[in-house]
């Protein structure tokens, strides 16, 4: 063990790890979640580090030789070297000091490291005086949480254009295949299933879009306003410049906010980023519920689709299997939507100069990330690779439904459609045969009425007969 010491007294800290005393006492303090601090945020932070170490350097405040081991140290950092020295419970109190000053302890002691010296002699390389210079956590910290957004937004859209990409192949597998749409969960009019699976990829590419414009949106930053966005302790040259080299170090395109008090005050830039992960979660949703419907049954189900078996899907009854992947999937982003709801609490609980919620936004938004992606990668590789259309029991419900008797109005006229649809109704027999029976088009028309281009396409579908 070794002894450090802060303003609250002495602390042993083992010899082993490379942060501190102020770590030790936010790890026995915040015993919450059970999780890690998410790594990504861990690599982001190194990185907004080591722009501020570059801009002290250039402003001539940090020596050199220890600017440029802790910029070597913050490297190490952010390609995962010292991933096990940050302990904490993403959950915290003090709005991410500990997290913080987490940071700042391995900065310190590894650049002593460097040096040859011993861990823990902050008389030569301080987590206060070096590692936190002209700053503050209350810029550090929402900054890497910017940066962390911004890099996996890339990651989740990744994993949501392979998942719309798969759904626009499957779209025109699909397109011949016609099947009775559906409002009310009642019968309605016919689409192709191949337009069922284009829409769902167009709801994702939007869901694509809001997320992309959050992210678009968490690229100014309030590096320099420290404390409470007044700047108290950084120079003006470091503030306009700190940007531009936090913008290096990523290759993102960083800029100073305008207003360094409203930037450190509010966080509704994370309320975005969240509630776009949200609403594509709905979308998802959505789309995982009508491929359950879709594939129910088999056998006293709509059995529409064939989704591949995965595992047995019961302890009891033999021969079953379950929807599990759209199951997955729904549960997945119920996730994200609580997660959005302890975002919007934490947001909007900011006091005067400061919002100290950060941690729970920070843990609850980059879980989102990671489940949005995990799930999205899961359906694409576990449901939509195997997934086959049932074509005879589509042919078999189109068939039997009266709600093909809408494509006939145009040619046969309200009275004689409602007067069909009233005898398949009674009889159960196909729309078709009675049109047929009656003569009200011959069998080459009703045949392009029924066409699938011609009942599903717009500026077709509907077409009058000439008479």
């Amino acid at each position: 063990m070794r002894t450090e010491h802060d303003f609250l007294g002495e602390f042993q800290v083992p010899d082993d790890v490379y942060y501190g005393v102020q770590t030790c006492r936010a790890k026995d303090n915040f015993q919450i979640t059970g999780q890690q601090i998410d790594l990504d945020f861990i690599h982001s932070f190194a990185k907004v580090k080591k722009a501020a170490m570059l801009t002290n350097m250039e402003t001539g405040r940090l020596d050199k030789r220890i600017g440029d081991l802790m910029v070597q140290a913050a490297d190490e950092i952010a390609d995962g070297k010292f991933d096990d020295q940050f302990p904490l419970d993403p959950i915290q109190g003090g709005a991410g000091t500990s997290i913080n000053m987490n940071v700042n302890e391995v900065l310190c002691n590894r650049s002593l490291e460097l040096m040859g010296e011993q861990r823990g002699r902050y008389d030569i390389v301080s987590p206060n005086n070096h590692a936190n210079m002209a700053q503050s956590t209350n810029d550090t910290f929402p900054t890497s949480m910017k940066v962390c957004c911004i890099y996996k937004t890339h990651i989740l859209n990744k994993a949501l254009d392979t998942l719309a990409s798969e759904l626009e192949k499957k779209a025109d597998e699909y397109k011949d295949v016609l099947k009775m749409g559906r409002t009310h969960l009642q019968d309605a009019v016919p689409v192709t299933l191949g337009q069922e699976m284009g829409m769902y990829a167009s709801a994702i590419r939007r869901g694509m879009k809001r997320i992309q414009h959050a992210a678009d949106n968490l690229h100014t930053i309030t590096m320099g306003g420290t404390a409470i966005g007044t700047g108290l302790n950084a120079e003006p040259e470091y503030i306009s410049k700190v940007a531009a080299n936090l913008s290096k170090v990523t290759g993102e395109t960083f800029t100073e906010i305008d207003n360094l008090i409203d930037g450190t005050n509010n966080t509704d830039g994370f309320a975005d980023m969240s509630a776009a992960m949200k609403n594509t979660a709905l979308v998802l949703i959505k789309m995982a519920n009508d491929f359950r419907l879709m594939a129910s049954g088999p056998r006293c189900g709509l059995n529409e689709l064939k989704l591949p078996a995965r595992q047995p899907g019961s302890s009891i009854m033999p021969g079953k299997v379950n929807p599990v992947i759209a199951e997955v999937l729904d549960q997945t982003c119920y996730q994200v939507i609580g997660g959005d709801l302890a975002v919007t609490l934490a947001v909007e609980n900011g006091q005067f100069e400061l919002n100290v919620m950060e941690p729970v936004m920070a843990f609850n938004i980059f879980n989102s990330f990671r489940y949005l992606t995990n799930a999205a990668n899961t359906f694409v590789d576990k449901l939509l690779h195997g997934l086959q259309p049932n074509r005879e029991q589509c042919q078999k419900w189109l068939d039997g439904s009266v709600g093909v008797i809408t494509a006939m109005l145009p040619h046969i006229g309200y009275e004689n459609s409602a007067m069909i649809a009233k005898e398949a109704y009674e009889s159960g027999r196909p729309v078709r045969e009675i049109v047929l029976e009656k003569g009200l088009v011959t069998k080459e028309r009703m045949d392009q009425i029924m066409d699938p281009e011609e009942m599903t396409t717009p500026g077709i579908a509907g077409g009058r007969d000439e008479k």
